[in-house]
């Protein structure tokens, strides 16, 4: 754990405009590289942060199709 590499869910939430929720959120998905130090306190990887913002950004409103990852298949009648 080096601390210089990890920021806390708040800084992750101010450096994204997300809410500290959600980070915590992604962090239990999997999303997010993430560890419980302290008891209470979860710490993320800040090169994880910065990769998803990034991506979601990227894909701009596409993140909400769920055709997008091609998991689902239209339906042939």
């Amino acid at each position: 754990f080096d601390p210089t590499e990890w920021i806390t869910t708040k800084e992750a939430a101010e450096l994204t405009g997300y809410h500290v929720k959600y980070i915590r959120k992604l962090v239990k998905e999997g999303k997010l590289a993430g560890v419980k130090r302290g008891g209470r306190d979860w710490w993320v990887d800040k090169a994880s942060v910065l990769e998803y913002f990034e991506e979601m950004k990227r894909l701009g409103t596409a993140k909400h199709d769920p055709w997008r990852t091609g998991a689902r298949q239209p339906r042939h009648r």
